[in-house]
């Protein structure tokens, strides 16, 4: 889920899992504090709502029972009312309802459970009312100091003697189930606020901490120069597309160390082939030099062989040089082709003359097959094309094969969108370890006879970037001990109405 998305949903859940939650967990600790009280004052379950919005009926109601059972007793037995004992038992359980009892004889208190004096209770309690019948019933409520509500019994005992019973019940105080439950209800919002909060922190904490820490953990390693290490795994977010992206910077970054290593590797390499190639015919000059100049060669004869072997060796010392130059230009892209249409086959009906002399010289024979029966333009440049050409006879020449007469063989084929060249000859070959990396560039396969035959090791990497700038491809195939054959797809030049016709049909 993306980190925007998470924030959302956070902010919902919010809002509305503490909403959910307190009114969950507020009906259960309703209901539970409903029964409760309900069996201590044995009022019916509706009736506790009126405590909160009319706590005058909730208070007259809970003492229903009790008024019931006084009246019962004074109808019956109106002299128990002079029994403290039994007025001890009526004011403990009214306490119980939250009320106390006063009893009065003769308008003389006889019996009182508040804390109120005489006189408060003469403000309080209503006087002795005689309506012609047995008991009175009265209810009233007093204000001011006072809030409480007063149910009183007025009637006579045989002896003429009156009695008024009051029951009062301060509406000023609180029932304990209720503070009880408010303090639940306190308790449950802090609760439920926390666990909400502690569960959002640690799902946002998750999400962006430990990635966070993760991702600093990776810098730590990359500034220590540490890029084997792999970033773990991260959530599918924000924070896990930046992860990735510094996976992928660190991966780009191990190539390029790499690389540089290699490369660096390579360049000491072709130093040291250069070194050697160098010194070999500087050796063979200096030694011809000082033979002519001893006086060694003291007929024209040899003198002749001693001048054309220096200019052999510098010859090669030249096409060394100019290999490395062409090589530097071509890794920088800074060779400035010169693309030109031409027509294959008269291109290499030219450079097979020309090749035909050199290797005539070297005792190797050349045997070249134009199958292709119709014109087939190329577009590329003469020059470097031909610098293909005469580095793949040259490595032919260098490494034939010394128990057989060399023999090049040259075959044209028209392919469609290509023209398809094979050079293959009957040399020492290349083994199979070696065939996939003979491109890469400063590459030589066997030091015995690269000390022997000499080379920079970068002939057919100059090769390869020539083809691939001619929009080409090339690749070989070799059996070492019989020979190696490499091919060549070189694009055809195309006119605009060909491509027309291609795509309508």
């Amino acid at each position: 889920m993306k980190l925007k998305d998470k924030l959302k949903l956070s902010f919902c859940v919010m809002v509305i899992l503490p909403i959910i939650l307190f009114v969950v967990i507020m009906v259960g600790i309703f209901k539970i504090q409903s029964y409760a009280i309900n069996q201590a004052y044995n009022v019916e379950g509706d009736d506790v709502l009126l405590n909160f919005y009319s706590p005058m009926v909730f208070f007259g109601s809970i003492t229903d029972d009790a008024y019931e059972m006084l009246r019962t007793e004074a109808e019956i037995n109106p002299d128990r009312f002079n029994d403290d004992c039994y007025l001890d038992e009526v004011a403990f359980d009214l306490n119980g309802k939250l009320s106390k009892l006063v009893v009065r004889k003769n308008n003389i208190i006889t019996y009182n459970s508040t804390e109120y004096s005489s006189m408060q209770l003469a403000q309080i309690l209503p006087g002795y009312k005689d309506n012609g019948t047995n008991i009175v019933d009265m209810a009233t409520y007093k204000g001011g100091d006072y809030q409480c509500i007063v149910k009183q019994l007025d009637f006579k005992d045989r002896d003429g003697n009156t009695y008024s019973v009051s029951i009062l019940t301060s509406v000023k105080q609180g029932i304990p189930e209720i503070k009880v439950f408010i303090a639940q209800l306190i308790f449950l919002i802090i609760s439920v606020l926390i666990l909400t909060s502690l569960v959002l922190n640690l799902w946002i904490y998750s999400s962006i901490i430990k990635p966070v820490n993760r991702l600093k953990l990776a810098t730590d390693n990359i500034k220590e120069g540490n890029l084997d290490f792999q970033m773990m795994k991260v959530p599918d977010n924000e924070i896990g597309e930046v992860c990735k992206d510094f996976e992928e910077m660190r991966v780009i970054l191990k190539q390029n160390a790499e690389e540089k290593i290699q490369s660096d590797k390579d360049e000491k390499e072709l130093i040291r082939n250069i070194s050697h190639d160098l010194k070999t015919p500087l050796t063979a000059i200096k030694g011809y030099v000082e033979g002519l100049l001893d006086g060694v060669a003291d007929t024209p004869e040899k003198q002749e062989k001693y001048i054309r072997t220096i200019a052999n060796k510098v010859n090669d010392m030249d096409k060394l040089i100019d290999e490395l130059t062409i090589y530097s230009r071509l890794d920088a892209n800074r060779v400035p082709y010169t693309f030109v249409k031409m027509d294959v086959s008269d291109y290499f009906n030219d450079c097979v003359e020309e090749i035909s002399l050199e290797l005539d010289a070297s005792g190797i024979d050349l045997n070249y097959r134009n199958h292709i029966q119709e014109p087939a333009i190329i577009v590329a440049d003469p020059e470097q094309l031909k610098r293909v050409i005469n580095n793949i006879i040259s490595n032919s020449v260098k490494y034939k094969s010394e128990d057989r007469k060399g023999s090049i063989d040259i075959d044209l084929y028209d392919e469609g969108q290509y023209v398809h060249i094979i050079i293959a000859d009957n040399g020492k070959g290349i083994a199979g370890k070696d065939l996939p990396y003979i491109f890469k560039r400063f590459y030589r396969t066997d030091e015995s006879r690269n000390s022997k035959q000499g080379g920079s090791g970068i002939g057919l990497a100059i090769v390869k970037k020539i083809v691939e700038d001619h929009k080409g491809k090339i690749w070989a195939e070799s059996v070492e001990g019989e020979g190696t054959t490499m091919h060549l797809n070189l694009l055809k030049y195309r006119k605009e109405e060909d491509y027309e016709q291609d795509i309508n049909s």
